[in-house]
């Protein structure tokens, strides 16, 4: 029913959670990041952008052709309201889960990528950019455990997308140099999801399709410092 092209990174990781939360019926197409497959042209007619996941559904609401999603937020927004599963259905539940899916797209998972990239991968240490995304990481958590300090046990209360879309990105925790005892809340949270059933057959599947490093001397020349000539 769903083509999911998919590699195990924190975003490839926020869909196969849901799928497994959800139970439905799915196929993964994997897609090597680190050897280029994402600059496939046929890649590239399901998710313009090169970058995974992106799904293919055969069988859409209403019918007709199958449709193509690119965005790993956008894919999980779409599910939800395919599923009419783990997103809230009334008003101001729904606009707050779509904040912190936005918040976790716009923030969490950017500033942690630029702090994976550069504690990490870059040629150079940079101690400026080091410090700038080491603590912009670090705030961020902030945010995420204050929101979770009034008792709640999930961002919107209950389970949602909003969940599935910020945990990938705090379990690289130690290598984003974040000490998760500073976090109590957040602490708890990322360990209430680490238990559940779907998060680990999720991560399980993740290892029986790669346990090598993404980023290696070898794929650096192809993750990194792309331009536009890399789309033509």
């Amino acid at each position: 029913m769903i083509d999911l092209y998919y590699w195990t990174t924190p975003n490839g990781h926020k869909i196969t959670m849901y799928l497994e939360e959800v139970g439905l019926e799915y196929d993964i197409k994997p897609i090597n990041i680190s050897e280029g497959e994402q600059f496939t042209p046929e890649f590239l007619k399901i998710a313009p952008n090169n970058r995974i996941p992106a799904i293919v559904d055969h069988a859409p609401q209403g019918g007709g052709e199958p449709i193509a999603v690119f965005e790993s937020g956008a894919i999980l927004l779409y599910l939800a309201d395919k599923t009419k599963q783990f997103i809230p259905h009334d008003l101001r539940g729904r606009s707050e889960c779509l904040q912190w899916l936005f918040w976790q797209m716009g923030g969490l998972g950017p500033m942690a990528g630029q702090n994976h990239h550069f504690v990490q991968y870059a040629p150079e240490k940079l101690p400026y950019a080091v410090d700038r995304y080491v603590k912009e990481t670090s705030r961020l958590y902030g945010v995420l455990n204050k929101h979770l300090s009034d008792g709640r046990e999930y961002i919107c209360g209950d389970y949602s997308i909003a969940d599935m879309a910020a945990y990938p990105w705090v379990v690289p925790h130690e290598r984003q140099r974040q000490d998760m005892n500073h976090f109590p809340a957040l602490n708890q949270w990322f360990e209430r999801i680490s238990v559940r059933s779907a998060t680990r057959k999720a991560y399980d599947l993740a290892k029986s399709i790669n346990i090598a490093p993404t980023v290696d001397e070898k794929s650096k020349s192809i993750l990194f410092g792309q331009d536009a000539k890399t789309i033509r």
